[in-house]
């Protein structure tokens, strides 16, 4: 990552500063929360951002968006659109913007005016528009957005004045007003943008990033550590803390040493094992909730056999999920059967799942000309998400349990960044460890994001699946305005996908996070992400 927050040193002395930098004497003077994260992020700009861990360590930090979620809830409430109005026929939304909403600066830039009606329709130009200045700067591929098809749904963007903007749409889309609260949707600043053009630096856009959030960007070392500050200009008043800093901490057990030690305020994804000991200290509090979330294990269906659906049926048989739910989640998740969990509305609960069953699978495999001979690939996640705290254990039994009918896997994994990048190219694995959290509460942000023709295009649909009668009802729900319209056809969708199996749907998990009793004001994130505006730290 080519940013001016890296830095080249020997690694002993960024474990000192790591040190010095967390201990209590760095943050006598001010209010310094420091956040043990699991993984460095892959990219700083939310528009490029499909995982977790950079949507935490830029979007939630760094950038607004025209509307948000409701704190700790689904609901779409204003952001940088104090107000928006919907036409009779659902295709032209008219949002008017906030006054006095200021931008960030840095070493690079020093913005002269305020955020504006231009800034939103750049953001989204440039997503939309292949010849835009900057739509290739990111590598051209805007997951979310292009799965979405948003090139095509959004029809044209245009400025009234300087604070009020016109989104046309070729068709209603009833998520529509959810889909622009996502992350994706943050605006950047167009002058910024202009400047770095002008300087022959595009790219910095990604890589050092100018938002109007409330903390800014200071230094970022991977691997190690993100540091921030409160942003003094913030449109909805300053963070009550002065410094936030991300402890980048990939071992969740060592993740709970630094909080024991007084290292780290907050831990996110604690290790099922360690929620016992949490739950009775106290010095601590321990939240949770039930997850929007699914883990799965996506079969490549480009590549054989896996590009057979009796293969990926005969596999669906062969993984005791039940053993997962006890050893990796130790009962704090619930066996998936379907591609979204049953907190999202539509989900089809008549479903029935593939049992355990080792014998048939073999059976199965056997008659669908499966080559035992061979060896095949299995990745595992290098980093715990809330829907996978353990992905290598995980792969160790998944690697266990294949074996038991004669299939020879080979467990391979990559540090988080690399996993995303390589996870787009479908002649690199057979078998690959994935999953989601729910980004605005609609069943589009499940089946049509991660499993339609379209994000097989934009690369989040990772088993490479296409089924047109699944993609038909899927898009066609999107279409209709009315959640009793819309249930049936995401009902019939779920059927289809469990009969062609392009996943292993594995667990449905509750989300944890254990912070120090200092840390008031803390809202878990229903959608996954963490949020620091809000918080405060107590004597």
């Amino acid at each position: 990552m080519n940013t001016r927050f890296q830095i080249k040193c020997p690694s002993s002395f960024l474990a000192l500063l790591a040190v010095l930098s967390l201990s209590p004497l760095a943050e006598a003077a001010q209010k310094t929360l420091i956040f043990c994260s699991e993984g460095s992020p892959s990219t700083f700009s939310p528009a490029l951002a499909t995982d977790g861990t950079s949507i935490t360590a830029s979007a939630r930090q760094i950038f607004d968006r025209l509307l948000d979620f409701k704190q700790g809830q689904t609901e779409v409430v204003p952001g940088l659109a104090e107000s928006y109005s919907v036409s009779k026929d659902h295709t032209q939304y008219t949002f008017k913007l906030r006054k006095n909403v200021k931008w960030h600066s840095s070493q690079l830039f020093k913005p002269t005016r305020n955020f504006n009606a231009d800034d939103v329709i750049f953001s989204l130009d440039r997503q939309r528009l292949t010849d835009h200045p900057f739509h290739k700067t990111g590598g051209g591929t805007f997951e979310y957005f292009d799965s979405m098809e948003l090139g095509t749904i959004i029809k044209d963007v245009k400025k009234l004045d300087d604070y009020t903007v016109v989104i046309t749409l070729s068709r209603p889309e009833a998520p529509f007003l959810s889909d622009i609260a996502m992350d994706f949707a943050s605006i950047y600043s167009k002058e910024y943008a202009d400047q770095l053009l002008k300087a022959g630096t595009p790219e910095k856009i990604d890589t050092d990033p100018i938002g109007t959030g409330p903390f800014e960007l200071v230094k970022y070392v991977k691997d190690n550590q993100i540091r921030y500050k409160a942003f003094e200009g913030y449109y909805r008043g300053r963070a009550k803390i002065d410094q936030l800093i991300f402890a980048i901490t990939p071992d969740a057990s060592v993740r709970y040493q630094k909080l024991k030690a007084g290292e780290c305020h907050l831990v996110t994804e604690p290790a099922p094992a360690d929620l016992a000991a949490m739950k009775a200290d106290p010095q601590f509090n321990v939240i949770e909730r039930p997850g929007m979330n699914v883990a799965y294990l996506a079969f490549n269906t480009k590549k054989a056999p896996f590009n057979n659906r009796e293969v990926r049926q005969a596999l669906s048989h062969a993984f005791n999920k039940q053993s997962y739910i006890e050893s990796i989640y130790l009962n704090n998740a619930e066996i998936a059967k379907n591609p979204m969990p049953p907190t999202i509305w539509s989900y089809n609960d008549k479903i029935k799942d593939y049992d355990y069953n080792p014998e048939k699978a073999k059976t199965l495999l056997t008659k669908a000309g499966f080559d035992f001979s061979k060896e095949y690939q299995l990745w595992t996640m290098p980093v715990s998400r809330p829907y996978n705290p353990n992905g290598k254990k995980m792969g160790e039994l998944m690697q266990s349990d294949l074996a038991k009918i004669g299939v020879k896997i080979k467990l391979v994994t990559f540090d988080w960044p690399t996993y995303l990048t390589k996870a787009k190219q479908p002649d690199e694995f057979s078998m690959i460890q994935f999953g989601w959290t729910g980004d605005n509460g609609d069943p589009d942000n499940f089946l049509n994001i991660l499993l339609s023709c379209k994000a097989v295009e934009a690369h989040s649909n990772t088993s490479f699946w296409c089924d047109k009668t699944f993609d038909d009802l899927v898009q066609k729900a999107r279409t209709v305005e009315s959640v009793k319209s819309r249930t049936p056809l995401y009902e019939k969708a779920q059927e289809i996908f469990k009969k062609e199996a392009p996943w292993l749907t594995i667990a449905h998990s509750k989300i944890f996070r254990t912070l120090s009793k200092k840390v008031q004001g803390y809202v878990l994130d229903p959608l996954g992400g963490d949020e620091f505006y809000h918080v405060d730290l107590s004597p």
